[in-house]
């Protein structure tokens, strides 16, 4: 395929090979009559792998539809990766901080609360002589 080399950089930055994308032309909507209705100006281009579609049909061209559906689905296909990541990032921060030592300060204030926890249960008990 014959794509602009800033697209084909962000693809190949992707990993995204240009077997995984399926592109057709077809017909548009919406307003414009005739011509609208007789050419196939629109482009959709799917990358199969993760089922991210994009339509576009702004340009009267199908040139220009082609290059900005597929910069479109670069956008998206970037958005999703970057999700993804921050997600594994946040979720690796999160191990780190349960796996995290209490400091002797910490401790001492957890272990404290729990005593006094502790007397608060040892008053309610009733004892065996009363019952």
């Amino acid at each position: 395929m014959d794509l602009p080399t800033q697209i084909q950089d962000r693809l190949d930055a992707l990993g995204v090979l240009a077997a995984d994308v399926e592109e057709r032309f077809v017909r548009g909507s919406g307003p414009g009559g005739q011509k609208i209705n007789k050419t196939s100006s629109t482009v959709c281009v799917k990358h199969r792998p993760t089922g991210v579609e994009v339509r576009c049909q702004r340009e009267r061209s199908q040139a220009a539809n082609r290059e900005t559906a597929w910069a479109d689905l670069c956008t998206k296909l970037e958005t999703i990766l970057r999700v993804a990541e921050h997600g594994r990032q946040k979720e690796a921060a999160k191990k780190r901080v349960q796996n995290r030592k209490r400091s002797k300060r910490q401790k001492g204030i957890l272990v404290a609360g729990k005593r006094h926890r502790a007397e608060i249960k040892a008053g309610r008990k009733i004892s065996g002589r009363d019952a």
